[in-house]
Parts: C-alpha cells; structure tokens; sequence
C-alpha cells in the first residue's frame, strides 16, 4: 500500500488529465520525445482511449484521453506550462535536440523568467512545456 503524501492530503495517487484530439501524436511527443514512459493505457472504454505517461515507480502521471464523438478541445494560454526540471544542462539540450528532429521547435515563453535557465517548446495541441535547468535557481 502507497503512503499518503502527508496528514493534510492523503492521498496515495496525483494525475493531471486531459484530452485530446491526436493521441498517437500526443503519445510519441511525450514518450518517444520526451522520454516519460507508459504506466497505463486503455481503449474504448465509454468510447474513449487514453493512456498514462510518467516515471516508473512513482505515483503521479499525466493521462490524455481521447474520445470517439470528442467536443472542442480548447486552446491553451501561452502561460500553461508542464515545467520539467533538470540539474544537468546536457541532459536537458539532449531531449531538446530530439524533439527538434521530430519537428518540435523551441517557442519564447510569454513569462520571460522560463527563458532564463529554460527552453519552451509546444506539444503537438499546443500546450507548451518548460525544460528548465536548475542549476542557479533559487530554493526560495
């Protein structure tokens, strides 16, 4: 049985969902791109298909469900960000050098502070996410 995260909010689980209307693309962005690996995945379940993406062994994960007679999918801000964090620059340009060959460019963030230490780059729904490095960030 997971541990609850604290007396506060017991919960053992956290997930952020939401939809989609390209998961195959969705799908190589975040895992193949990325690098986050498929902790879960379902198909027609109520006419939807989804799937969980995160790290192994750790109990929260984003989910993307797509659905068969799916409403509009809204546009993000410029400023909803997914902010990954890095303690190695390398590591970081790495994914960033893969998602550009896979056609993923680097876009300024609307926040200039995630330009400091960070590279912005939007998935294929245009929701963008920060690689952002930790070296010379401040704990406070």
């Amino acid at each position: 049985m997971n541990t609850p995260w604290s007396e506060e909010l017991p919960v053992t689980q956290f997930r952020v969902a939401r939809p989609t209307h390209q998961l195959n693309k969705i799908i190589e962005f975040y895992n193949k791109g990325i690098g986050l690996e498929i902790v879960g995945s379902f198909k027609n379940h109520d006419g939807y298909d989804g799937v969980m993406l995160g790290l192994p062994n750790v109990d929260y994960h984003l989910e993307f469900t797509q659905h068969i007679d799916a409403s509009h999918v809204h546009s993000p801000s410029k400023d909803n960000l997914l902010v990954f964090y890095f303690p190695n620059v390398e590591d970081r340009d790495a994914i960033v050098a893969r998602l550009s060959s896979m056609g993923y460019e680097i876009v300024e963030s609307e926040n200039p502070y995630w330009d400091l230490n960070g590279v912005t780059i939007a998935d294929p729904d245009g929701w963008r996410i920060v690689l952002q490095n930790t070296k010379g960030i401040s704990k406070e």
